[in-house]
């Protein structure tokens, strides 16, 4: 028996098998072979965001698929493929009716790292117990002094890799043509003074509502209260995991999804793909787009869950710098369908410390001062696409989508439950979501 069909026993829908990705884009073969097995017309291909073991990506593909079998027509015969790679969930980020009851840190932890936090920061950063064991140290203790924030941001650039020139040009989306030509030596949320930072990160926790009892808020001072900047120094750490999770997401996306897809689609030419991704997972579907070869019509639709990349990814021209296009510019045009933006004003992840998270790329003038440069697709949807229509989700599923290009639809009628720091950014199991999909892929009765 496969791997992949072992874990689909806990799976409502069939046929179904998961699709298992390392670090470096490499599949596991078992899984390949499984899923090249599925017997279907159309294959339903969701790849996870943020999450810390196999389980819970197991239970969330089983939650999100529950509702496809009562909704495709009588000529769609649908298979199921769960694509897990390696990512971390803080766990004090619930989902919504999803997480079971004392799963969740408790909210005694304050700054401190909750035991299965620590535990998947180990599996994430193999290797590295000594930091860990001193970054969650530091935030339990949460010392009053300067020295102390410093030794804690040479710790999380030393876990998230950003010593290295090399590291730092690999930080942007996955191939030379997506990496700005002017990348400096350390990302600017890492080169910044860590006080700095880790205040700009309070303030965001208290934007989101993720600092009980707003205890620093935007006017507060540092002399006194360097305690209450240890809420942002564990923003800081979850920021590295969330940048390191941004690089891995486009090489499994472009090395590792993207080629398997096109294999199978050259041996089964009548199957039909519709890619799903939640939060970095849809980068991972939007980056194996650059897998699919020119001319190639398998990937009939792609929906968007949340995206944690740019909202000008697939811009031919960005607004600000009119010489250089989004990392994704004209993919959209791989898909013989739409290419569908879901995006929340409730998203807390991505309104407020997306924008904080680009800065890793250290393409930003500072630290401080949020514009729209650094907007997520999953906050406000497709930018600077000519042509991209902006429906709301009763109107597309309603009217349906275009048949073809790039669509934003505000999903946030449904997408709205969450609590902080990340808000309704996992709050994605809904049946108006699934219908989407079904409506993208033109699949529905």
């Amino acid at each position: 028996m496969s791997d992949a069909t072992a874990v689909g026993g806990g799976i409502g829908v069939a046929p179904y098998a998961e699709l298992t990705f390392d670090a470096d884009g490499d599949v596991d073969p078992g899984t390949q072979d499984a899923v090249s097995a599925l017997e279907a017309t159309d294959l339903l291909v969701f790849a996870h965001g943020w999450n810390s073991d196999r389980s819970t990506s197991t239970r969330l593909f089983d939650r999100f698929y529950a509702p496809f079998p009562g909704l495709v027509g009588p000529g769609v015969r649908p298979g199921y493929v769960g694509v897990v790679w390696p990512s971390i969930r803080f766990s004090d980020e619930p989902i919504p009716d999803f997480d079971p009851h004392g799963a969740l840190a408790e909210p005694g932890h304050g700054t401190a790292l909750d035991p299965a936090t620590l535990r998947a920061l180990g599996e994430f950063w193999p290797g590295r117990v000594a930091e860990l064991d001193r970054v969650a140290e530091l935030l339990e203790e949460r010392p009053e002094s300067p020295a102390a924030f410093t030794e804690f941001g040479a710790l999380v650039r030393e876990l998230a890799g950003v010593d290295t020139v090399d590291a730092v040009v690999a930080a942007g989306a996955v191939g030379a043509a997506a990496v700005p030509p002017a990348v400096p030596a350390v990302p600017a949320i890492f080169a910044e003074d860590v006080l700095e930072v880790c205040r700009a990160l309070t303030e965001g926790l208290v934007e989101a509502g993720g600092q009980p009892g707003g205890a620093a808020g935007p006017g507060f001072s540092l002399g006194g209260g360097l305690r209450a900047l240890w809420s942002g120094a564990k923003e800081l750490l979850r920021q590295a995991t969330y940048y390191q999770m941004k690089k891995r997401a486009g090489v499994v996306g472009e090395r590792g999804l993207g080629p398997v897809l096109a294999e199978l689609a050259g041996r089964r030419p009548a199957l039909r793909f519709h890619l799903i991704g939640h939060s970095f997972g849809a980068r991972v579907v939007s980056f194996s787009l650059r897998a699919v070869p020119d001319g190639a019509r398998y990937v009939k639709s792609a929906t968007l869950l949340q995206g944690a990349f740019s909202h000008y990814s697939f811009a031919d021209r960005l607004p600000h710098d009119k010489s250089s296009g989004g990392a994704l510019r004209g993919m959209q045009r791989k898909v013989d369908g739409p290419v569908v933006a879901c995006h929340s004003p409730y998203d807390s992840a991505l309104k407020v410390f997306y924008p904080l998270a680009s800065r890793m790329a250290g393409d930003s003038a500072g630290l401080l001062g949020l514009d729209e440069r650094w907007g997520a697709i999953g906050h406000d949807g497709v930018q600077a696409v000519s042509g991209t229509p902006r429906l709301t989700l009763d109107a597309a599923l309603r009217a349906g989508v275009p048949q073809a290009g790039c669509v934003s639809v505000d999903t946030g009628s449904v997408v709205r439950r969450g609590g902080p720091p990340s808000g309704a950014h996992s709050d994605i199991c809904h049946e108006e979501l699934a219908r989407l999909v079904v409506a993208a892929g033109r699949m529905g009765r």
